[in-house]
């Protein structure tokens, strides 16, 4: 059972919908992983109806799919649905950030230079999944103080359809690992120089653009031209 279980209070169907969710987003639950209700109730510790209803939901986010003799599971991601992923990322995520960076402390900015020291210590025998991890942490600190919750939603729900594939990029091309640490350390700089909403969310805009350029180029070198929509004006 887990650390919170639903019959805590408050809405059952909503909070096994967020653990849910953070379990694909995590990785813990990846591409393919079967949802069985029973056994997702007696881990939340409630019956099969708020489970239910949150793989209803979130069948219609596109994150679960349903097999014929086989049920639930988490939907299966390729090469196109992480362009397609990692094109809307680019978008609401650099808004989000942008929105975020006046209400960002200096904690904050803090817990993000400390997140990407991480990251270049790995540098050298660079583990894909950790540096993800650490890279997923390392955005969301600067996105999190956003004050559009809806935009937030969103934000997560994108990188929960991504589950393990978060670390592709990382995975097909290393060299975008110090690359990619060097343009949290301008990110930063930007946002603590009180750069305007426009400046950050370009900078992270060309930031994601920039992983998926590596994991398209990886792919198929042809493919890179499909960045321009996340790039923007």
């Amino acid at each position: 059972m887990i650390d919170t279980p639903l019959g805590g209070g408050g809405n059952k169907s909503q909070r096994a919908l967020q653990w849910i969710r953070g379990q694909i987003t995590s990785g813990a639950y990846g591409p393919g992983y079967r949802l069985v209700l029973s056994s997702l109730a007696a881990e939340l510790g409630t019956s099969v109806v708020p489970v239910r209803e949150a793989l209803r939901v979130l069948t219609a986010e596109g994150l679960v799919e349903f097999e014929p003799h086989i049920g639930a599971r988490v939907a299966m991601v390729d090469a196109a649905r992480y362009r397609e992923t990692m094109q809307a990322i680019a978008v609401i995520e650099s808004a989000a950030t942008a929105l975020s960076a006046s209400h960002l402390t200096a904690d904050d900015l803090a817990r993000a230079r400390s997140i990407n020291e991480m990251m270049r210590t790995g540098l050298g025998d660079l583990d894909a999944r950790l540096f993800s991890a650490l890279n997923q942490q390392f955005h969301h600190v600067l996105y999190a103080r956003c004050p559009n919750p809806r935009l937030l939603e969103m934000v997560e729900v994108e990188w929960a359809r991504l589950g393990r594939l978060r670390e592709s990029v990382f995975t097909a091309n290393p060299g975008r690992a110090p690359l990619s640490v060097c343009e949290h350390d301008d990110l930063i700089d930007l946002i603590e120089a009180g750069a305007s909403t426009h400046d950050v969310e370009q900078a992270v805009r060309r930031h994601r653009s920039g992983s998926l350029a590596a994991f398209l180029t990886h792919q198929s070198p042809h493919q890179v031209a499909d960045t321009t929509f996340a790039e923007g004006a």
